[in-house]
Formats: C-alpha cells, structure tokens, sequence
C-alpha cells in the first residue's frame, strides 16, 4: 500500500480540493483508494456525503478500534473513506502519552495494507505531533502552496523545522494560481530559493474547485474538461511517478 499526505501548515490552500480529486483520479485508473480524513473541520467527509464522527480518537490512535469497521463506502467505485472525527482535535496529548508515537501511528496502518493499494491522508493544517506522525508515515507528501508571501512563508518554516527529521523531503505544488496576478507570478519566478522540490503542474484558481462544495463530488465528476478538472489530472500524472514501488 502507498501513503500519500496532503498536507500544509496554513489553512485555505486548497489542501482538501487536492486530496479529494488526487483520491478520485487515482480510483478512476482501478486503485483501490482509501481517504483520511484527519481534518476536525471534516472537508473531504463532507465532500464525499458521509457524516463526521464525533468520538472514538483514543480508541483509533491505540489501536483498539477496528478501522475495517469505521471505514465508509463513498459514491465513487473504489473509493472508501474514514471520516473525520471531532475528538482527533485532540490527537496531539493522546500521542503524547506514547513514548514511541511515530511507531504507534504507523503500526495502525498494518491491517489497511491488504485491502488498498493507496491511503491518502488529508491532514489538518498546523503544526503538530499528529502532523508528524502522518509525514513520518508517508511515502510522500504534497504541500500545496499560494504563491503569496505568508504561504510561502509557511514551507519554510516547515523546511527548518523539518531539517533534522527522518520525514522523507516533501513536494510543493502551486495552487490556486491566479496568472493574472503579479505577485503571483513573481512568486513562481523565484521558486528555485524555496526548500522543497516543485511539481510542474499548477492548480488554478477556479470557480469549478469551489463548486464542489455544491455538488459534493471531485471535478472528474461534473467539470473533467475545466482547467482545473485537466490540472488536478495532470497532479495525479506526475504524483503517481513518486510514490515508490513496491
């Protein structure tokens, strides 16, 4: 099973929008996909019309809970979903109660290995204990980044912060690009001073991306043909070529 994370520290980066077509484009090409989603905000559970959870964190995080049974079907062959819970708001001191938390975590993902071929974690935005354990556990991970000062800012505190970590070095791709826009393209102009390596596809920003908190559905479903339906394609392309074979 390959494990891909979605992830940023600053919110509002269009994180969700790229787990959830990610995840659906993978599910189209015949992979059996399984959604994460650790967000309390419970984007991807509400894009994928499943209701959040509310308790059950310590149970999941130590293991006692079967995850087969939490795990919900969604309208889209081949792709499943654990949904949000409330209560993982407070993840950071029930794995701070481990002595060993990265392991925990990853040993937690065992049972999921025979009945996916691709776990996608969407994860919360902040910097955390969860959020390390789910980058440490992750064969890859996705920043989505604004070309803004403050989001740019962002990667690189996670770069320092990261620097002294085993978590595998993260990939940034633009999002919500806006050509039109000067700083914008300035920004990208100079992406060779930033820490991490960058995709070559950029999501655009796209009124198609926002609708689909109205149809609950990804692009590949009612805006395929949309730039941002061909860009998200496009995302998946080049993500499938880094997760590592098995």
């Amino acid at each position: 099973m390959q494990v891909l994370a979605v992830y940023s520290m600053k919110g509002g980066v269009g994180k969700t929008a790229a787990a959830i077509n990610l995840a659906a484009e993978a599910a189209a090409e015949g992979h059996r996909v399984l959604l994460w989603d650790l967000d309390p905000q419970a984007a991807s559970t509400f894009y994928l019309r499943v209701k959040p959870e509310r308790g059950g964190a310590r149970k999941v995080l130590r293991g006692r809970a079967d995850l087969d049974a939490l795990i919900k079907a969604s309208d889209f062959d081949g792709l499943h979903l654990l949904p949000a819970r409330f209560s993982f708001r407070n993840a950071d001191s029930l794995l701070s109660e481990d002595r060993r938390p990265h392991a925990r975590f990853k040993r937690l993902l065992t049972p999921l290995e025979a009945a996916y071929d691709l776990l996608i974690f969407d994860c919360a935005p902040g910097l955390s204990l969860m959020s390390e354990c789910v980058l440490n556990a992750s064969g890859v991970t996705l920043i989505p980044t604004i070309p803004t000062p403050l989001s740019v800012r962002t990667v690189q505190l996670l770069a320092r912060h990261l620097a002294d970590s085993a978590v595998p070095q993260p990939f940034l791709f633009w999002s919500m690009v806006e050509r039109r826009k000067q700083l914008h393209r300035a920004f990208i102009g100079e992406s060779e001073s930033l820490p991490f390596p960058i995709l070559g596809t950029r999501i655009p920003y796209a009124t198609h991306v926002e609708k689909m908190g109205v149809y609950r559905a990804p692009l590949r479903t009612f805006a395929a043909r949309s730039d941002a339906g061909h860009a998200y394609a496009a995302l998946w392309e080049e993500v499938r070529g880094l997760l590592p074979s098995r």
